[in-house]
């Protein structure tokens, strides 16, 4: 009996066999593939991958799987994850507030969200009926309450508010598993910024003007400094800043003052918010004053009122945007694009 048949079939076998290895092998190296011990690729694990490990200012905290069900406590936290693409299931409304409820500036992306405030004492009963899979705030905010919160869900604290901002993005995104989306933000806002700075450099002749930022609230009238988040948002404009507004230290983001010494104000431009009713803040008794009616920006008609929400609360990429059109206004040019 011949065996060439049987000869040719399994060189054949071979030949079919040796065309999915090579197959399999190209599929691998393209980045469609596991590696040889079955787990993700590197690019994956850096991006998206769950579960994953996020160190915070409270420790660590173990995240089983992509969040989908999130709980702010804090507008920045707000803010970042509403920018990310995420509607969180609960959050809190800002702690000083003019009209009252969730930011106006985002009422397009947190249409049902529960308020499960006030912000000094969540309602923990109502973020556990919620079922939610990450709780973002900070230590600043609630280090008091984050053994009970991490017992209803992972829960992830950033050390303060405010100033670093930037880096606190970077922590929520990692437990978000939105790194490369988060960058990409901040990326596109920083250049923004810059744009806007050398157009208003350019129309004032290669001179940048300076900027002064009062917040009028139920208490002593504040001047807000280099490393408040406003600040910083000024800064990445390139605004020159008052002597009086110039510190860096993230414990000092502000400087009160009384009426009579509201002359530290001084500035090319005014940039003013009312962070509680006008009624219940000196405001009054500050733009009646004679030192105030005397300051260059007042007279110059350079005093321009923004919003509370953007300017002190907002905390995230999103309000810094606004921010960028309110100085753009301000400054007489056009607004680059995004």
């Amino acid at each position: 009996m011949s065996t060439r048949p049987t000869l040719r079939g399994t060189l054949r076998l071979l030949a079919a066999l040796l065309a999915v290895l090579v197959g399999a092998t190209a599929l691998t190296a393209c980045g469609g593939g596991t590696s040889a011990d079955g787990d993700k690729s590197k690019a994956g694990a850096k991006s998206g991958a769950f579960p994953r490990t996020v160190k915070h200012a409270m420790g660590s905290t173990k995240i089983p799987a992509a969040p989908q069900r999130v709980v702010v406590l804090d507008t920045g936290e707000l803010d970042d994850v509403t920018m990310l693409g995420l509607k969180p299931v609960g959050a809190v409304s800002p702690h000083m507030k003019t009209e009252g409820g969730f930011p106006s500036y985002l009422k397009d992306k947190i249409g049902g969200v529960k308020d499960v405030g006030p912000m000094e004492e969540p309602n923990l009963e109502l973020i556990a009926s919620l079922k939610p899979d990450l709780i973002l705030s900070s230590k600043v905010r609630h280090e008091k309450i984050y053994d009970k919160l991490k017992a209803v869900a992972p829960t992830v604290f950033t050390e303060t508010t405010g100033g670093p901002w930037k880096s606190n993005l970077k922590v929520h995104a990692k437990a978000l598993g939105m790194e490369k989306q988060a960058d990409a933000a901040m990326k596109k806002y920083e250049s923004r910024a810059k744009a806007l700075g050398e157009a208003i450099k350019k129309k004032d002749h290669g001179t940048m003007p300076s900027a002064s930022v009062v917040r009028f609230i139920a208490g002593p009238t504040r001047l807000y400094q280099k490393s408040s988040f406003s600040g910083v948002v000024l800064d990445d404009i390139g605004l020159r800043r008052p002597k009086s507004q110039s510190s860096t230290d993230p414990d000092e983001p502000m400087a009160d003052v009384s009426p009579e010494q509201i002359d530290r104000a001084e500035a090319d431009l005014i940039f003013v918010t009312n962070g509680d009713d006008p009624k219940k803040t000196k405001r009054e008794d500050v733009t009646d004053n004679p030192v105030w009616k005397d300051l260059d920006a007042v007279k110059k008609d350079k005093v321009f009122d923004v919003p509370d929400e953007t300017w002190m609360s907002g905390i995230g990429v999103q309000a810094a945007n606004h921010m960028l059109a309110d100085v753009a206004k301000a400054t007489g040019v056009e607004l680059p694009e995004k």
